[in-house]
């Protein structure tokens, strides 16, 4: 199952179509490293990647507290997989998420973000 890796939102909804996949899990991590996921039918990947996907921040250890709970993940089509593991008769494909708040402000306890930001920073610092 060799294809080139996507480069955008058409990349990914060309592959999509090739593979006849039905849902994309949307993978992230919490702040100690464990990977989360929720599957989206790919009828609303359209509205992943312009709106991203609502869910409750509060159920993830160490993301938020209940009264601040909404959370938004925006998947990044640069990371889309089909999963190998899957039977090739009903193929899903996974992409990981970009965590924001309600506000559209990156959400800083996203490690995505983190890594992101120190990355900057010590490009900053003439590291590479």
């Amino acid at each position: 199952m060799a294809y080139s890796k996507p480069r955008d939102e058409k990349d990914v909804k060309k592959l999509i179509e090739e593979y006849d996949i039905k849902f994309v899990r949307l993978w992230f991590t919490d702040i100690l490293g464990q990977l989360k996921s929720f599957a989206i039918p790919v009828e609303e990947l359209e509205m992943a990647f312009s709106e991203g996907m609502g869910f409750d921040g509060s159920s993830i250890h160490g993301f938020a507290r209940i009264d601040e709970s909404d959370m938004i993940a925006r998947p990044d089509p640069t990371t889309f997989a089909v999963l190998p593991w899957r039977p090739k008769e009903s193929p899903v494909a996974r992409m990981f998420c970009d965590i924001y708040e309600p506000d559209g402000s990156p959400y800083k306890g996203d490690p995505r973000y983190i890594l992101k930001t120190n990355l900057e920073k010590a490009a900053k610092k003439g590291f590479t």
